[in-house]
C-alpha cells in the first residue's frame, strides 16, 4: 500500500537523521508536537527543532509494531530506542497521529515520555 510505503521512508529518513529529507514529508503550515513539548506551526521551524533534537542524541531507531491507516489519517505504534552520546539507550513505547493533505502531513502528533532520556545513567 502507498502510505505504508510512505510511512517506512518517513521513519528511515528520521531514523538516519535527516532533517532535510524528513522536511519533505511536510506541509508547509503543518502543526506539529512532540511529547509534551508546546505545539510548533511552521515546517521551517520545526525543522530547526527537528535538528536540535537529532543533535542531542546519537542515534535513534523505531520499530512499528502497528499501524492503522485511514483517508487521511495514519496512526501507528512501536518501540524507540535513543543511543545517548555516551552510548547509554533508552527504549520507550511511541504512537504516532499523522493528518495528511495532498501526501503531505498537515498535523502530526507524537506521544512518547522521554523524561528519562537526558538523565544520568542509573539515576
Amino acid at each position: 500500500m502507498a502510505k505504508e510505503k510512505w510511512l517506512t521512508d518517513l521513519f528511515k529518513n528520521i531514523d538516519s537523521k535527516d532533517s532535510a529529507a524528513f522536511a519533505k514529508f511536510l506541509s508547509e503550515d503543518v502543526e506539529f508536537r512532540f511529547g509534551n513539548s508546546p505545539v510548533i506551526k511552521d515546517r521551517k521551524a520545526i525543522t530547526e527543532t527537528v535538528e536540535a533534537f537529532f543533535k542531542s542524541i546519537r542515534g535513534l531507531h523505531h520499530e512499528i509494531t502497528q499501524t492503522w491507516i485511514q483517508a487521511d489519517s495514519v496512526i501507528c505504534h512501536g518501540m524507540v530506542t535513543y543511543t545517548r552520546h555516551d552510548s547509554t539507550t533508552l527504549t520507550v513505547p511511541f504512537a504516532n497521529i499523522f493528518t495528511l493533505s495532498s501526501n503531505l502531513v498537515s498535523r502530526y502528533l507524537i506521544f512518547v515520555d522521554l523524561s528519562a532520556l537526558y538523565s544520568s545513567v542509573g539515576a
